[in-house]
């Protein structure tokens, strides 16, 4: 092991040469790494500057067999060890042996590879062009809408629900994200899959970890996890393809979903993971140890993640390595966003490297950007890095967003502590809190959450992690827990919590499943259950109350659309609320200016009553029109819609959104 080969000192010598501007001036580089392949011969680049040695093996098998070829490479300039080797290799896999400066060999694939073999202990080299599905040079995304609100699903989980009406040999894999036509059962009647989706009305869907990860056997079909676990960072997991041993499969079946989503009217954001590895002794590590990792002061690896090492960003040649992977994803597999698993742990800028890369090649803001503003524990960042968490939002670019956790704990109550609640079920909440909420927290001081605009805050309820949103109200409001029981105060108290999440400024993201009651029977953390429990349960989004809450959220996504006043990004647009108050006890209402060309109704109103009794509350001047109560989202269709004037009668536990008519 590598902890044996290395004395205190020795660790301490190498951690404190790493960090030397003496280091990266000397063997940073931006020449090409990894395979790069042409049709008449492959360079092969790895950056590995202390090594003594370096060699090449090629096989014919992902896995097994003996090399039929081994090369020693060059060691070249700024610590990049070359070789190239004549011939077509498409399809060839290989690694490399490294002896270290200490005269240690390891034996690693190529952490800049492209393709991989079956469960990613062989890299592969690849002409890409070949793994194009056709019409790939010309897909784009669909135009962005006035909106953007985010679904987020694991690829498994999408259609491992034997009633999906996926065909049984595609469940849990890249291949059912490019159906259409999927019914309940086959059933011809309820949409399932890609069909829902396209009449819930979301327009991004977010993939949970689609990289080669090593925490699932590829060739088990029952095994699951999440996904966090990263192993080859430029490569498709491979348990999602129908072949996962032909490391071009996987390629080309992540194309054809990401190009079916774009063709059905989705944009996809990618869940990215540069903050640790799957394990320390990582590809990253046995081409270069300890570079790629920081290291607490008595030399043991950092961990910030809780996963046991942290990458170490601030070092310049990690960060190329993220922001290259960052690109490669955007350019070769036309993905529209990212999401950064505990961003808190990457540095400011870095953070604002990639936000300008993008900017520079895609448009200013066109690809989405945000992450978790948190870390597991703390992280020894080299001396002047900065965390990209919370406390650097309001000085980082409008356009990096983070999750919202302080309207998440607000509406429903805290993540961490199973029965505290929140508004809607049975907890209280400040007014001044509530209208941060609204507005984004835009230019907020100090306190649980603060952005300089709202296009930084991901307003959401529930995501993969922790409770989902039916489960945190049915452990609060329900002593039986009955999960799978709906009972009338907790159907209302998901209605009341969307509509208010549906009416704070910033981008609206959601789990898949939440908006018919997702539930996994209370376990807190499912990364690694059984895919019976972390699947979509396709028959409970189409059965009674469950449904009708589906049609609310879908009444509510339409309707956000025409709200200029929830729509609005701009730094200013805090400025659009005119006014908050409270209409009575655990109760809040807010008036926004909804002004602009197009909108129907120039000001928005939006009551929310966490009160078990209704009550009445004035209105300011003019007409108001109903467009959703606690029974429909769908009132602003209506061709003769209900006026109101001088007061209104607000609901017991639910939100009342009124626009005024233009004169």
């Amino acid at each position: 092991m590598h902890t044996a080969t290395q004395t205190a000192a020795a660790a301490t010598a190498r951690r404190k040469m790493y960090d030397s501007k003496a280091f990266e001036a000397q063997y940073h580089t931006d020449a090409p790494l990894g395979a790069l392949w042409a049709p008449e011969a492959t360079r092969f680049a790895l950056w590995a500057p202390t090594a003594r040695q370096v060699s090449l093996h090629l096989y014919a098998d992902g896995t097994e067999g003996e090399p039929r070829l081994s090369i020693d490479l060059v060691r070249g300039q700024r610590g990049v060890w070359e070789a190239t080797v004549a011939g077509d290799l498409d399809g060839r896999y290989y690694d490399f042996s490294v002896t270290d400066s200490e005269g240690v060999m390891r034996r690693t694939a190529d952490p800049w590879a492209r393709a991989c073999g079956l469960d990613g202990g062989r890299s592969m080299v690849i002409d890409l062009r070949r793994t194009d599905p056709d019409g790939w040079a010309e897909d784009a995304p669909p135009a962005r809408g006035p909106e953007d609100v985010i679904w987020e699903v694991h690829v498994k989980d999408f259609s491992h629900d034997v009633h999906s009406g996926v065909p049984a040999a595609l469940r849990g894999k890249y291949k059912a994200l490019t159906l259409t036509g999927t019914t309940l059962d086959g059933d011809g009647v309820h949409p399932t899959c890609t069909d829902y989706l396209k009449r819930l009305g979301v327009n991004y869907i977010q993939l949970m970890p689609v990289f080669d990860y090593g925490s699932v056997p590829e060739g088990d079909p029952e095994a699951f996890n999440w996904g966090y676990d990263p192993v080859n960072y430029n490569v498709p997991e491979g348990s999602y393809a129908t072949d996962p041993s032909d490391g071009a499969v996987r390629i080309r079946e992540l194309k054809e979903a990401i190009q079916a989503l774009h063709q059905n009217g989705f944009r996809v954001i990618m869940d990215v993971v540069y903050n640790h590895t799957y394990k320390l002794d990582s590809w990253l590590w046995r081409t270069e140890p300890w570079y790629f990792y920081r290291q607490n002061p008595d030399d043991s690896p950092a961990d910030g993640s809780g996963c046991g090492n942290d990458l170490a960003s601030e070092r310049s040649m990690c960060a190329r390595y993220i922001l290259e992977s960052v690109l490669y994803w955007a350019r070769e597999y036309h993905i529209d966003g990212f999401r950064f698993d505990l961003m808190a742990l990457l540095d400011t800028q870095l953070m604002e490297r990639i936000r300008a890369a993008l900017d520079a090649e895609y448009g200013k803001g066109e690809k989405i950007l945000y992450g978790e503003p948190w870390s597991a524990h703390s992280s020894p960042m080299r001396r002047g890095a900065k965390p990209a968490g919370k406390r650097a939002l309001p000085d980082l670019d409008e356009n990096i967003g983070a999750f919202c956790d302080a309207t998440r704990d607000l509406v429903k109550g805290h993540i961490l502590h199973a029965e505290r609640p929140g508004f809607v079920n049975g907890g209280s909440a400040r007014l001044s809190d509530l209208t941060l909420a609204v507005t984004g927290w835009a230019g907020a001081q100090g306190g649980r959450f603060a952005t300089r605009a709202a296009s930084q805050s991901i307003n959401y309820l529930s995501s993969h992690d922790d409770w989902t949103l039916w489960d945190k109200l049915v452990i609060t409001m329900d002593p039986a827990r009955r999960f799978d029981q709906p009972t009338t105060a907790i159907l209302q108290a998901n209605r009341l919590a969307v509509a208010f999440c549906f009416g704070c400024q910033g981008r609206w993201f959601m789990l898949a499943g939440e908006e018919f009651g997702r539930t996994k029977q209370g376990l807190q953390n499912s990364f690694n259950a059984a895919a019976a429990l972390n699947r979509l349960d396709w028959a409970r989004a189409w059965t009674g109350p469950w449904k009708d809450l589906a049609d609310y959220y879908r009444g509510l996504i339409a309707l956000r659309r025409q709200l200029p006043a929830l729509c609005d990004k701009r730094p200013e647009a805090a400025a659009r609320l005119l006014g908050a108050w409270r209409p009575g006890r655990l109760a809040a209402a807010f008036q926004l200016d909804n002004r602009a060309p197009s909108s129907r109704w120039d000001e928005l109103l939006l009551f929310y009553s966490a009160a078990d009794v209704s009550r009445h509350a004035a209105l300011p001047d003019g007409q108001w029109q109903v467009l959703a109560d606690p029974d429909s989202s769908f009132h602003w269709q209506e061709a003769a819609p209900a006026l109101l004037s001088g007061q209104a009668a607000l609901p017991a536990s639910g939100a009342l959104i009124l626009g005024r008519v233009r004169l």
